[in-house]
């Protein structure tokens, strides 16, 4: 495994952070395998969310045992400074720990949002509370759509966010627009020394079917898009991510099923060249963002 500095944070985190989204609704044996497979595969970093279902409580076991071991990150998706203060609470009980590492505005995917967040009275007011009582060690963002590059560029203008979460794919890359916002995130991300991290990074297309705003329930994976699952094209996609050597790493995929193949893939990688190639083959490799669930 890969470690890389976590920005001015510092932490060596491995380029694999477990994305907890795929804790959500399995049971606890379930959980504690696919935990331990992240240890064993050199994971350090873990990423959940106070809103993915079942997933900080699963977690919340393994803390008495790891959690001097790892770097914590969770989430909160409250808008407004109370509730985002008792979700933070609530997440901290949960997860069986009085602090966590990371504590991100989780969804912050447009102006909008992020100026219900950044505002008098915003969710940003608590988490900042969180950090200078103790309970967080530093706050970051997060945000998907394709919109989340200018606002999380705008978001480091009004606030010194340690860290940035923000979707990164080929396909994604391959639309100009983006790939300017984007690459101006970058130079900001680098120029205030925070760490970037990225998702979306085994997203083929959404599902088949499923409109905006329509749920993906009773889909193969436990995922809102339809995700990469062939063992050579996910290699490609990590691969091609991680030469973006302005990552710290990526956040894998919210299925315990495919934890294993995208660790097979970070320690057999192919060039980025040949990485874009073969996921640019696939006609039906699309932008996730085409319809936003709800």
């Amino acid at each position: 495994m890969e470690y890389r500095r976590l920005g001015r944070l510092g932490h060596e985190s491995s380029v694999i952070i477990y994305g907890a989204a795929a804790l959500a609704e399995v049971d606890q044996d379930t959980a504690d395998g696919s935990v331990q497979e992240a240890l064993d595969g050199g994971i350090n970093h873990f990423d959940v969310a106070a809103s993915y279902g079942d997933a900080e409580l699963r977690l919340g076991p393994w803390m008495p045992r790891i959690r001097d071991q790892i770097f914590l990150a969770t989430k909160t998706g409250e808008r407004e400074r109370d509730a985002a203060w008792a979700q933070i609470n609530a997440s901290l009980e949960r997860l069986q720990t009085d602090h966590v590492d990371l504590l991100q505005l989780h969804a912050v995917g447009d102006l909008d949002e992020l100026d219900k967040v950044t505002g008098e009275g915003g969710a940003l007011e608590a988490a900042v509370r969180a950090r200078d009582e103790g309970l967080v060690g530093a706050v970051g963002i997060t945000g998907h759509g394709p919109m989340a590059a200018q606002t999380h560029l705008e978001a480091l203008r009004r606030f010194d966010f340690a860290t940035v979460l923000t979707p990164l794919n080929p396909k994604l890359y391959d639309d100009p627009t983006f790939r300017d916002a984007y690459t101006a995130l970058v130079e900001e991300v680098q120029r205030q020394d925070a760490g970037l991290m990225t998702i979306k990074t085994l997203a083929r297309r959404n599902w088949p079917g499923v409109g905006a705003g329509e749920s993906a329930a009773g889909q193969a994976y436990a995922t809102w898009y339809e995700p990469i699952d062939e063992a050579e094209v996910v290699r490609a996609a990590v691969s091609w991510v991680l030469s973006h050597g302005e990552l710290t790493g990526l956040a894998s995929a919210g299925d315990v099923r495919l934890l294993g193949m995208i660790l097979r893939a970070e320690a057999d990688r192919l060039t980025a060249e040949a990485a874009a190639e073969l996921l640019r083959g696939d006609d039906e490799y699309a932008s996730p963002f085409l319809r936003m669930p709800a």
